[in-house]
């Protein structure tokens, strides 16, 4: 179980397959960074700033591309994304509900995009 703010590194693709596969009880937003680009470093910043304050139905992953290009190509094949570094990817029921890439990548950005697919699991009060 993770925490809020928890980043957990992917390093194989069976990991990042089951985290998928659990997006519809918790979405999941993965992050693609590269440790040698200052645009992705900026966005990271940003993602931790998002991380502060995050929704604990949300799983939170990270890959370097530097050191886990084949989890990279494998999530952006599996997903159908062309590959970006830096790109935050939205998954929810195991399809993309959102993606940015290099500056959209934003602590508000990210915090509207989950909350847009928490809304979609919250029970309708009738």
């Amino acid at each position: 179980m993770t925490t809020p703010g928890h980043l957990e590194a992917l390093h194989d693709t069976a990991r990042s397959e089951a985290l998928v596969a659990d997006s519809g009880q918790h979405p999941l937003l993965i992050f693609k960074h590269s440790v040698t680009c200052g645009t992705s470093m900026s966005a990271y910043e940003e993602l931790e700033q998002y991380l502060a304050s995050a929704d604990a139905r949300v799983r939170h992953a990270l890959v370097t591309v530097q050191t886990s290009r084949q989890v990279s190509d494998h999530v952006a094949v599996r997903l159908g994304v062309r590959h970006q570094s830096p790109q935050a990817i939205l998954v929810r029921s195991g399809e993309v509900v959102w993606t940015a890439s290099h500056h959209r990548i934003t602590a508000d950005a990210l915090t509207v995009a989950v909350r847009s697919a928490l809304a979609t699991m919250e029970p309708t009060i009738s």
